[in-house]
């Protein structure tokens, strides 16, 4: 087979830029370790910046989005038992998110490249980049016991954390920043009305939460638990139980509970891998950083990958220019070490943390009390949490 940009991963970073590709006249495979409906069972972010939400239009892949997702002008951060009101509309110069669902959008993406004969290959196992500093890369797959040979000018690595695309540059290349935060969030994914038409983050004694939607009957919804607890330690109403003691009295009154149709633990850690190339490879999303969630920029920040390698690649093959390519890296780690700054500050705000000095608790209080006596404050939140600039 030969292609002109091999991706490895069909998750919505891979499938986007597939898609982007495609209607520019580049053409492309995909290769995905797992199944279509394994990746479509995963259950994910669902706050996308406006540049994120504007990428999906371009793509042609926005119409369902548009139709179904919920704009959000703001968001609501619990503190002390009261509620304070974060106006992102106001204080972003008239920007918003959307809240869809990362499965829906990845649903959108799949269909769009099945409409246009996209090649998506599912079960590529042994997925293996050769050649990546040379002119003539290739990536070889095992599929049904039968080994496939790709070639390609390009290979993306859009794998996750765990994908073989970051572990194909030289360990004397690579250099790693990682933070590893001592808790997880445990979520619940439930069938029913959201407890408020905007997100509430909750900083309590307790631990952090953080309410949630899919959509005005699919609810999501998070309690910040120890590392060591483990999902079969949560029946439902445990969850339901502590989730209601670290929400204000108000909030908690009108919460509508019912089964989880989901439930799992997830650690938090920051990481930065860099450089994010290296000869014709490139990595992009989670193959290449990872950020807590607290800030809404995993799934964000993947987007902003593709658009810098999307252009990169449309002024190559389109001008003969390269320096979007060359410059790849430079400038996606600009933007990520921006994203993480964010995510790490929201964390650090609104979570407890084991064996922390009464003193830094206070400064914690301190953040908080400035952040809602500053419009400054307030516009600079604003500003990262709808998206910076591409």
């Amino acid at each position: 087979m030969k292609v002109r940009v091999c991706i490895i991963g069909g998750g919505p970073s891979g499938l986007l830029l597939s898609q982007l590709l495609y209607l520019k006249g580049i053409d492309t495979v995909v290769l995905e370790k797992y199944s279509r409906e394994h990746v479509l069972a995963r259950i994910r972010a669902g706050v996308l910046e406006h540049g994120f939400a504007e990428l999906m239009r371009e793509a042609q892949c926005g119409e369902r989005m548009d139709r179904e997702g919920e704009i959000h002008k703001g968001f609501e951060i619990a503190h002390d038992g009261v509620l304070s009101h974060v106006d992102l509309h106001k204080h972003s110069g008239g920007n918003s998110v959307l809240v869809y669902g990362q499965t829906e959008l990845t649903r959108d993406l799949y269909e769009a490249r099945d409409r246009h004969g996209g090649k998506v290959v599912h079960n590529a196992e042994d997925v293996t980049p050769h050649g990546l500093t040379s002119d003539k890369p290739f990536v070889t797959y095992r599929l049904n016991g039968e080994i496939v040979r790709v070639d390609c000018d390009y290979i993306v690595g859009a794998d996750g954390f765990h994908g073989i695309s970051r572990k194909s540059i030289p360990k004397d290349v690579l250099r790693e920043y990682e933070k590893v935060y001592p808790f997880g969030w445990l979520g619940v994914l439930s069938r029913t009305k959201p407890v408020s038409p905007e997100l509430i983050y909750v900083n309590h004694e307790r631990g952090f939460a953080l309410c949630s939607m899919r959509s005005q009957v699919l609810s999501r919804y998070y309690i910040q638990v120890p590392l060591a607890d483990k999902v079969e330690d949560w029946s439902d109403d445990a969850f339901w139980a502590e989730l209601k003691r670290r929400l204000p009295e108000e909030v908690a009154g009108r919460l509508i509970t019912g089964a989880s149709i989901e439930k799992s633990i997830a650690p938090l850690r920051s990481y930065v891998a860099e450089p994010m190339s290296y000869g014709r490879l490139f990595l992009a999303g989670d193959a290449a950083h990872i950020v807590p969630p607290t800030g809404a920029r995993g799934l964000n920040s993947a987007a902003s990958d593709i658009y810098y390698l999307y252009h990169g690649l449309l002024a190559h093959y389109e001008h003969g220019d390269d320096s979007g390519l060359t410059g790849y890296s430079a400038k996606a780690l600009a933007r990520i070490w921006k994203a993480q700054r964010f995510s790490w500050w929201m964390t650090m705000m609104l979570h407890r943390f084991p064996d922390r000095l009464e003193y830094e608790d206070r400064l914690q209080q301190t953040e908080l009390e400035y952040l809602f006596s500053s419009e400054t404050a307030q516009r600079l939140l604003a500003e990262n949490y709808v998206g910076l600039p591409f």
